[in-house]
């Protein structure tokens, strides 16, 4: 199957070298960052209820972007383990369901339900997609591609905040995040079956 992505998977190497050694010098650790990721992202949660959708869009790409440091700096100061890739995957999840959960708040404030719910749905084909990725890497299957990934739901959420377009982004990432979803589940039966 031809590969469908969007948007890179990680920044460029000579770049993401460079900002690890930069920060790695700090003497802050990978798993410091991926904490300040996840806290930057209840803020923006936090925003996006309070209906400061500009603000909260700003926070959350700028948060989300850590997600890009921290796998840099545990290279570069060669502290990369088992233990790190899981606490930061875990600290993505948690974050952008914070933020989707938010999302669902500031329309269930608004009087509008039918965004809340396609909202909801947006965070179970997120939760989805990353679970379909862990399922597949147990049966020691590689799952990095998807039409839908990370870094499309955190750019179309961004983008959506900033640009007050949250109802057209609910539906969007209801939809493509499920369908990613059900692009991996497929993926997967087809590699256990091989």
């Amino acid at each position: 199957m031809p590969k469908l992505e969007i948007l890179p998977q990680r920044m460029p190497q000579g770049i993401a070298d460079g900002i690890g050694r930069g920060v790695g010098r700090l003497g802050i650790t990978p798993n410091m960052i991926s904490l300040l990721g996840l806290a930057g992202n209840i803020g923006a949660a936090v925003l996006v209820a309070r209906e400061e959708l500009l603000w909260a869009g700003i926070v959350f790409l700028f948060f989300s972007a850590l997600d890009m440091v921290d796998g840099a700096v545990a290279r570069a100061t060669n502290t990369a383990s088992p233990f790190g890739a899981v606490f930061d995957a875990v600290l993505d999840r948690i974050g952008e369901a914070a933020v989707l959960t938010g999302m669902a708040w500031y329309f269930a404030d608004r009087g509008e339900q039918v965004q809340a719910a396609v909202t909801y749905a947006a965070l179970l084909g997120s939760v989805a997609v990353s679970y379909m990725r862990a399922r597949a890497e147990v049966m020691g299957l590689s799952m990095r591609e998807g039409l839908f990934r990370r870094q499309e739901r955190v750019a179309l959420v961004g983008l959506g905040l900033l640009f007050n377009g949250l109802t057209v982004v609910a539906w969007l990432l209801a939809i493509l995040a499920n369908l990613t979803a059900l692009q991996r589940f497929w993926m997967t039966l087809k590699g256990v079956k091989a």
